[in-house]
């Protein structure tokens, strides 16, 4: 191929595919990497392209079970496709790409770029760089070059947006590799995050949840304690934002003032995401978690009385290396006392880079099993008992995109009540977008999601709403291929049984 020829190539619209594995921040990190190809004149391939695209980028996880195999499994798919497909490129990018660099180009030589988590800027040009020089780029950088909010974006929501307030983390858990790839923690200013917040607010986002692998550490890089309940309370100042969440805090970091803060600021939504990962205070030194059971129920206990209708979640690992019964009982009981609406529960499972994996007392595979699926029993009875307690209550909910898979058949709607519960409503005569809001009453409640059977209340139509008709709109009128998928927003899915939690889950 000449170089007049690769000029020509690169004038003509070339179509990318981004998949994403893992956490919020991946989910988060992935939006940057499609902004970043869409500046640089790429576009969207349609949705279940299944690899049918000029550039298929691989964001990836290092924490759930096996990450490594299912990486080189669908990088293994793509090969005779790209044989067949002349200019395609493929890069692999995201925690297993900081953790495994070299090793990936050797197992898969077919793929052209591995980047890091520290410079995903990069990814534009190490495309154009392989193209030219048609050899494999591989590029780690050691640690963060630039924060990623300074990237481009391509924001898979018209009506609620991701915020980075910090990447990286500071503690050393020992079932975890995340700090090892995204580095220690380093914050963004204050005056950086909320002008970020103004200007997604201008653009009709009326919903934000900040973003950080420990969000209320923040302010431990630039010497300020209560850096994140201040922040908090700013938030609460910006006009026209409607919603303002957080994920993931740590038990540890998690004061006073931030709960003060939640109580006293009218848009941060009553909703709490609080990792436990055990109840047991043997585990919990094992896995080198810095708070006890008696923490962890004191913090709960105090949020619910600064909050009284929050709704609590939490992260679970089931079977970490040397648990007894007993360490497990203690898990349980601490699961009756707090009341979580709902669990995400991860069976453990080694990863390799972490210390637990080198750790004496492996469990069982059956005995794990049988624990799980106690745990799971358990939880799901009390998020049906405690999703009960919403039946005639009256709420707003903010109508989502994508969140009932049902919907088309039920003749409903769903959206987001401000704890976060799924909320499914009938469908109401006049004409409802995502973003806007309803006013609906609660007549049924299942273990994980609400309904409001009756006639809705009242319709908000907001600039949220509009700004998702302006986006529909648009992207109808261009060509096929620039399709928009919004992912959910809030607490993610869990993952499966046998998966590692999410990084952002601290």
């Amino acid at each position: 191929m000449t170089s007049s020829d690769r000029s020509q190539a690169v004038d003509v619209q070339r179509t990318y595919e981004v998949r994403t594995y893992g956490c919020q921040m991946n989910v988060h990190d992935s939006e940057r990497l499609s902004g970043l190809l869409e500046d640089a004149g790429y576009v969207r391939a349609p949705q279940g392209s299944d690899g049918d695209a000029d550039v298929v980028v691989f964001n990836t996880c290092a924490v759930r079970e096996n990450a490594d195999n299912k990486l080189y499994g669908n990088l293994g798919r793509l090969a005779p496709m790209k044989t067949t497909r002349p200019g395609m490129q493929i890069a692999v990018g995201g925690c297993l790409a900081q953790k495994d660099r070299e090793t990936i180009v050797k197992k898969a030589p077919w793929v052209d770029v591995v980047f890091g988590t520290h410079n995903i800027g990069k990814l534009p040009v190490l495309l154009e760089r392989a193209r030219i020089q048609e050899e494999a780029q591989i590029e780690i950088a050691e640690s963060l070059e630039a924060f990623p909010s300074t990237l481009p974006t391509r924001r898979e929501s018209a009506y609620a947006a991701w915020v980075s307030i910090s990447v990286g983390c500071n503690n050393t858990c020992t079932f975890c590799i995340v700090p090892a790839l995204r580095g220690k923690e380093k914050d963004r200013r204050p005056g950086d995050i909320l002008a970020e917040i103004e200007a997604l607010v201008a653009e009709g986002v009326s919903e934000i949840t900040l973003l950080g692998q420990n969000v209320n550490a923040y302010g431990s890089d630039i010497g300020d304690r209560e850096a994140f309940s201040k922040l908090l309370r700013a938030c609460g100042n910006v006009e026209g934002l409607e919603r303002v969440r957080f994920t993931s805090p740590h038990p540890r970091d998690f004061t006073d003032d931030v709960i003060a803060a939640m109580a006293e600021t009218p848009n941060v939504m009553p909703q709490l995401h609080m990792p436990l990962q055990s109840g047991s205070d043997t585990v919990l030194k094992a896995m080198r978690r810095s708070y006890r059971q008696e923490r962890f129920l004191g913090i709960i206990e105090k949020v619910r009385a600064a909050i009284p209708h929050a709704a609590i979640s939490t992260d679970i690992i089931v079977g970490f290396p040397g648990e007894t019964e007993e360490d497990f009982e203690q898990t349980m009981h601490t699961v009756r006392e707090a009341r979580f609406a709902n669990a995400f529960t991860f069976q453990y499972s080694k990863r390799p880079g972490t210390p637990a994996a080198e750790m004496d007392g492996q469990i069982p595979k059956e005995v794990v099993q049988a624990r799980y699926e106690r745990l799971v029993a358990l939880q799901e009875e009390i998020s049906w008992e405690e999703n009960k307690k919403q039946v005639g209550r009256t709420l707003e909910v903010m109508v989502a995109e994508g969140e009932g898979r049902k919907d088309g058949a039920t003749h409903r709607l769903s959206g987001r009540a401000p704890d976060n519960r799924l909320v499914h409503f009938t469908k109401p005569d006049q004409e409802v977008r995502p973003g806007d809001v309803v006013t609906v009453e609660i007549t049924y409640a299942a273990p994980h999601h609400l309904l409001a059977e009756g006639p809705t209340t009242s319709v908000r139509r907001t600039r949220a709403g509009d700004a998702w008709e302006k986006r529909t709109t648009a992207a109808a009128a261009k060509p096929a291929g620039v399709l928009l998928g919004l992912p959910k927003i809030g607490v993610p899915e869990p993952l499966p049984a046998a998966a590692a939690p999410a990084c952002g889950s601290h």
